[in-house]
């Protein structure tokens, strides 16, 4: 993972702004960001203000139109008065935000670093105040957060290379280019690692042949589409099949597969169950998705916070039962890894059931025929 050097003030942590995208499941909210939810302390309960902050919202609907009411919610459950935050893709900002939270006083702080150097040193001053903090979705490598809440972002890499090979096990030697996520996203590592861990001895093989794997700056679907079209041309045009690494990179590719008329012809893998995602899906041109129920993440974080507020730490080991290795200070990092879901065409009517997409949302015009087929209504 690349890194970069950040200058410490005495107040706020400056950076150069970086947007980060693992994904979304909704159309992009027109929201300010930022919000406070208050309730009273449930009975034997949690009491006082978490502080939230979250990322941005320019490459992701998700953070606005999931993570932030779904917090809210589950803190509010919890006996919590949740402030929630969006840093805009930011990282002055982002700052800024934690350094108001930690000067008032939040019971714990929750965070969702575009960059891991700006959560890590968000996270020394919050330790210095005796707050404590738990990672939101990607870790702050490096850093002291108390716990880590998110997916098994590697076992997501293994699910979107596993389905790309299974439907190319009939095609000996298949060409295949990885279009990956933000090489300063440890998430992004953490999908690269698990599509190599089942692709490379593919490769080695000789099952399928790999034509490039090809990090994209700040998830830039853009350039992700760009990119995918440079190696398409200089592999002669010839691609069997696509691991991109979430909806917003699959949409750029398969944008340049319609341009060569190969869409549908060849696979690509995406993520995060987005409504574009789903739609691509339905329509042949995208062969997955991956879900992940934010909801549970949300819960499993207002559970962490509820124990921290109040020093039991017995009980947040309870629900944090998994780990994750920091490589940077060598420190396995107490996590909550909640696993992901393989939505293939025949599984998107799981995201309708469970209310992350409406079916109005995906299935109009040509798609509400294979709507009906597939059982989304």
């Amino acid at each position: 993972m690349r890194s970069r050097t950040l200058t410490l003030l005495a107040a706020t942590v400056g950076a150069t702004a970086l947007l980060t995208a693992c994904g979304a499941n909704s159309t992009p909210s027109t929201g300010s960001g930022s919000s406070s939810a208050s309730a009273p302390a449930a009975g034997g309960g949690a009491s006082g203000e978490v502080g939230v902050i979250l990322p941005e919202t320019a490459t992701s609907a998700r953070w606005e139109a999931f993570d932030k009411p779904m917090l809210e919610a589950a803190l509010k459950a919890q006996g919590f008065k949740a402030d929630v935050q969006n840093a805009q893709g930011d990282n002055q900002k982002f700052a800024t935000l934690a350094d108001g939270m930690i000067n008032k006083g939040v019971k714990v702080l929750v965070i969702a670093p575009s960059d891991p150097e700006v959560g890590a040193a968000i996270e020394a001053k919050a330790k210095k105040a005796g707050i404590p903090t738990i990672d939101y979705d990607r870790p702050s490598l490096g850093g002291s957060a108390d716990y880590y809440v998110s997916f098994d972002n590697e076992k997501v890499g293994e699910i979107q290379a596993q389905g790309l090979a299974d439907k190319l096990k009939d095609k000996p030697g298949a060409a295949v280019v990885q279009i990956e996520g933000a090489p300063t996203d440890n998430n992004a590592t953490l999908f690269g690692n698990g599509h190599d861990k089942v692709l490379d001895p593919l490769y080695a093989s000789g099952a399928l042949k790999k034509v490039q794997k090809q990090a994209i700056d700040d998830w830039n679907a853009q350039v992700g589409g760009t990119t995918f079209e440079q190696i398409l041309s200089k592999n002669g045009g010839k691609v069997d099949g696509v691991v991109a690494a979430n909806d917003g990179l699959a949409g750029a590719v398969i944008t340049i597969l319609k341009k060569n008329h190969l869409n549908g012809q060849v696979p690509v893998t995406g993520q995060d169950a987005t409504a574009d995602g789903l739609m691509a899906v339905l329509r042949g041109d995208q062969y997955l998705t991956i879900f992940k129920p934010i909801k549970q993440e949300a819960e499993a974080t207002a559970k962490l916070a509820a124990a921290l507020a109040k020093g039991d730490t017995a009980a947040a080991d309870a629900v944090a039962t998994g780990k994750l290795h920091d490589p940077k200070n060598n420190r396995d990092l107490k996590s909550v890894l909640l696993d992901p879901k393989l939505i293939l065409k025949a599984d998107v009517k799981t995201v309708v059931t469970e209310g992350y997409v409406k079916a109005s949302d995906i299935c109009g015009g040509d798609l509400a025929a294979i709507c009906t087929q597939v059982g989304v209504s």
